[in-house]
């Protein structure tokens, strides 16, 4: 199947050689990882990073996730202290991305580091992921893929459709287990402090670390990080957090969490109707793109706790909102109300 001049293919052998033949050229790929499905490239070229940035309309200052097949690799670029090696080994395969030193001799090219000395590293438990990475024989600069800014893609049908016009295959791996981004935690410094709330909870971080710094920090103006533009993962209806009642106003939608939505609403997607954040944060953005119609005139959200996973799902729709707080330990603010 292909939608939009990309090519949707399941992911067997020939198959990932293809792709692995098109990183090596230098060209682009979309492929599944356990959070979202990111945008590949070759890491170690300037003008494979550059058609990133080009494809997914993205600022030079944000930094890119360079994914490895492991420790080991990642370790080849980055100067992994005790914390970072104590978190990889826990965590890894899996969502955590972790912001290190360079190495001097470090073979990612600098435009996906944004030009800083620090590098974001990460080894995905996805078992296509780490086909292409061993196939490729390079470490992948792999955003999500979808445009900066817009709600990730949590299918191969999502990436064909928001970029099938700028990649030539994107390989098939079902939905996304997890749904939500990694969490990014930098130990660039003294202070390990989360940048990124994402698929490892803030909790399971600190059992391993002791407490964390509050973060971000720095210079805003040129992060450390992918996803911390205050409005990002913005679907193109505008969001109306905290909901506990009734409509505001005419073809309103709910994005709901919990078994007993309030009534009234022109259409409903429950993330979750026992209540779970993990299964809330599988759910999010494919429910966000499905209510992002233009019959409807905003989405209008209810509460998701803070515990676990639920952090990061309000983080990203603190950041949907577009002007709301995007710090997560403030509480969700209700966006102004647009016209029309």
């Amino acid at each position: 199947m292909s939608a939009a001049g990309a090519k949707i293919a399941a992911p067997a052998p020939e198959t990932i050689a293809r792709a692995a033949e098109i990183v090596r050229s230098g060209g682009l790929v979309a492929f599944p990882t356990e959070t979202v499905y990111g945008l590949g490239a070759d890491a170690t070229s300037d003008k494979a990073v550059a058609a990133v940035f080009a494809a997914k309309a993205r600022p030079r200052f944000n930094p890119l996730i360079i994914h490895f097949p492991d420790l080991a690799a990642a370790a080849a670029a980055a100067v992994f202290d005790a914390r970072a090696l104590t978190l990889a080994r826990r965590f890894w395969p899996g969502p955590l991305t972790l912001v290190l030193p360079r190495r001097a001799d470090c073979p990612v090219s600098l435009l996906a580091c944004a030009g800083l000395e620090t590098i974001a590293v990460r080894v995905p438990a996805d078992d296509v992921a780490q086909a292409l990475l061993v196939a490729a024989k390079r470490p992948l600069a792999a955003p999500s893929a979808n445009p900066s800014g817009s709600v990730s893609p949590t299918t191969a049908a999502h990436v064909a459709e928001a970029l099938g016009g700028k990649i030539a295959l994107v390989l098939d791996g079902g939905p996304s287990r997890i749904g939500i981004e990694s969490t990014v935690v930098d130990l660039s410094g003294q202070e390990a402090r989360i940048l990124r709330p994402g698929g490892v909870a803030r909790a399971d971080i600190e059992a391993v670390l002791g407490p964390l710094a509050p973060g971000p920090a720095g210079d805003s103006a040129q992060p450390r990080s992918p996803g911390l533009a205050l409005q990002h993962y913005a679907p193109s209806r505008p969001l109306r957090l905290d909901a506990e009642s009734g409509p505001e106003r005419p073809a309103e939608a709910l994005l709901a969490f919990g078994a007993h939505p309030p009534p009234g609403y022109a259409a409903v997607r429950n993330l979750s109707p026992a209540g779970d954040v993990v299964e809330a944060a599988a759910n999010l953005f494919a429910m966000l793109r499905e209510l992002d119609r233009p019959e409807y005139a905003q989405i209008a959200v209810m509460p998701v706790p803070e515990s676990g996973l639920g952090e990061a799902i309000n983080d990203r729709l603190r950041r949907a909102a577009g002007g709301a707080k995007a710090d997560a330990a403030a509480p969700l603010r209700q966006p102004p109300r647009r016209a029309g």
